[in-house]
């Protein structure tokens, strides 16, 4: 069984802000979650959360995890994480807010400093999650990819 793509957005009534460009707020291949980058915006005002990058930091993870919710996983599922800050003497105090986010090893990750981001955001956040507890399927339809037929 080949997977197919499949794609989803949300609602702000979901805990999702709106798309603020042509995307979809998840792509589901598989087992693979891929969720669009996140900004630090209030659902329910659509309005950037104001105070800096931790408390966007911290709305970015709310909107992370109502992305997540309908397929039942959480942030300790994620296997890379890209972080996008447009000031890095920040770095630590995200790092040290970041490892609260899971309760187990942590996912990879890439961050990456810019001079700017949509909505004038200090954060932007993009995921790719593993959905455990799914048989992945190869090409060839054997039930278990690395084991040969």
């Amino acid at each position: 069984m080949i997977p197919h793509r499949e794609s989803f957005s949300f609602t702000p009534e979901q805990g999702v802000p709106p798309a603020v460009a042509p995307f979809s707020h998840v792509t589901r291949w598989g087992t693979l979650l891929f969720v669009t980058g996140q900004m630090p915006t209030d659902p329910a005002t659509g309005e950037l959360v104001t105070g800096g990058l931790l408390p966007q930091a911290e709305q970015v993870r709310r909107n992370l995890l109502a992305c997540l919710a309908p397929f039942g996983v959480d942030m300790d599922d994620v296997l890379m994480a890209r972080v996008y800050l447009t000031d890095f003497t920040e770095f630590e105090a995200f790092n040290a807010a970041y490892r609260t986010w899971f309760t187990g090893a942590l996912p990879s990750r890439t961050c990456v400093g810019t001079t700017a981001l949509a909505v004038g955001a200090d954060v932007e956040i993009d995921l790719i999650v593993g959905l455990p507890g799914h048989e992945a399927v190869d090409n060839t339809g054997h039930d278990n990819p690395g084991d040969p037929a």
